[in-house]
């Protein structure tokens, strides 16, 4: 018999524990939570769309409430953190940069991301463009011209930038700064000069290591959940988590309800045994990036949280269900609804198109009242203080939002 049995309730409160978003933060976040919060969730995924704040920056005001988004860019160029491709391309604490190394040794693993025929058919421009780097310094893709007369998507990023970008992916350039987002490229010689790869853990060690930390991020996982964390497997996780529970380094639970057993990192002993105590109770009401560790992996959402999201940026117009970038709505241990937002900078308004709860949400005055209050926050850090609230489905919601934002 399984050592700890959970409810599907206590699962889920287990989760949001691990992640950070069990309970609202108690004070004031310094800039140090920003490197802590990274580190307890393992990664923190880059993604670029603006309609509100980037996906990066919305994980963390989840987690830490209003923060100056600036500590992120700082932390990289402090060297506390590094980007690489993770769970996608992420931002990841400093110590981990060997576990990610083995990737930049074998950049062809990589699919899309890197491409052996460009490396080959331009070894010499790119022996100049690292030779201009190493003689002028760190450079943007934005400081070469365009001279080809395209212009577009990144499926036709003018040479420089795909040169750099390949470079980057083979461990050769790292990210040594942002400005205004974008990146500014450097040798990694130069970001990293006492590094050795005698330091890189073995492959087995570094595949043991990536896993044991997503089951510690995610406070709880079935074997088919621990791959996509960081992106090691497609299916089954390698190692096997069976033989982790008999070295000691997993522990095997049972959630009621499912046939799959969970694995729990051990040093979640105490709090996995607190939520089968039904001692672990969520009270946070946050906004979630379409990126959120919480819900990247959609059938996780679905199995644990019964959330049936897809994200309908690359849909078009016509064919959308909900939005373009629609944000998960937490409430209390629940994935309650979603909506569709945009922050209008220049004007101060903060917009909310449309509202969905989900189906077997209640409309109860604390909902209305700590939504009201998360809007009207998660606004205010926008710099776009006035809510504006269009769409809502039930619309009988819209009124009690309106009048709890009043």
């Amino acid at each position: 018999m399984d050592a700890i049995q959970l409810s599907l309730p206590a699962a889920r409160a287990l989760q949001l524990a691990a992640q950070g978003l069990l309970n609202p933060p108690r004070r004031k976040a310094v800039k140090q939570d920003v490197l802590a919060t990274i580190r307890q969730m393992g990664v923190l995924q880059i993604d670029t769309i603006h309609v509100v704040a980037r996906s990066p920056y919305l994980v963390l005001w989840s987690r830490l409430g209003s923060y100056p988004q600036s500590w992120l860019e700082e932390l990289l160029e402090e060297r506390q953190l590094f980007e690489y491709w993770a769970h996608e391309a992420s931002f990841l604490p400093i110590e981990d940069y060997g576990l990610f190394r083995h990737r930049m040794i074998d950049p062809g693993s990589m699919g899309w991301k890197y491409s052996a025929k460009w490396m080959h058919e331009h070894r010499a421009t790119i022996e100049k463009l690292l030779e201009h780097i190493r003689d002028n310094g760190p450079v943007r893709s934005a400081d070469f011209k365009r001279t080809d007369g395209k212009g577009g998507g990144w499926w036709e990023w003018k040479p420089e930038k795909r040169s750099l970008e390949v470079l980057f992916t083979a461990g050769r350039l790292m990210i040594a700064k942002r400005h205004n987002f974008h990146r500014i490229y450097d040798l990694a010689e130069r970001i990293l000069p006492d590094w050795d790869d005698a330091r890189m853990p073995s492959n087995d060690d570094t595949q043991r290591t990536l896993l044991l930390k997503a089951v510690q991020a995610l406070g709880l996982a079935k074997a088919n959940w621990m791959g996509d964390y960081f992106r090691t497997a497609k299916s089954r996780p390698n190692p096997d988590p069976e033989t982790l529970v008999a070295d000691g380094s997993l522990l095997r639970a049972s959630v009621e309800g499912w046939q799959q057993p969970v694995y729990i990192h051990p040093a979640h002993r105490e709090l996995a045994l607190a939520a089968a105590a039904g001692q672990l109770k969520p009270t946070t009401t946050s906004l979630l990036s379409p990126f959120d560790p919480l819900v990247w992996d959609r059938k996780r959402a679905l199995e644990l949280f019964n959330f049936d999201y897809r994200l309908e940026c690359y849909t078009p117009a016509a064919k959308r269900s909900y939005g373009y970038f629609t944000l998960p709505i937490l409430h209390r241990g629940a994935l309650a609804g979603r909506l569709d937002a945009k922050a209008h900078r220049s004007e101060g308004i903060f917009e909310v198109k449309a509202l969905y709860l989900e189906a077997d949400t209640r409309q109860t005055q604390r909902l209305a009242t700590e939504l009201a209050a998360t809007l009207q926050r998660f606004a205010d850090w926008h710099g776009t203080p006035q809510v504006v609230i269009n769409k809502c489905t039930p619309r009988t919601f819209r009124n009690m939002l309106k009048a709890a934002l009043a």
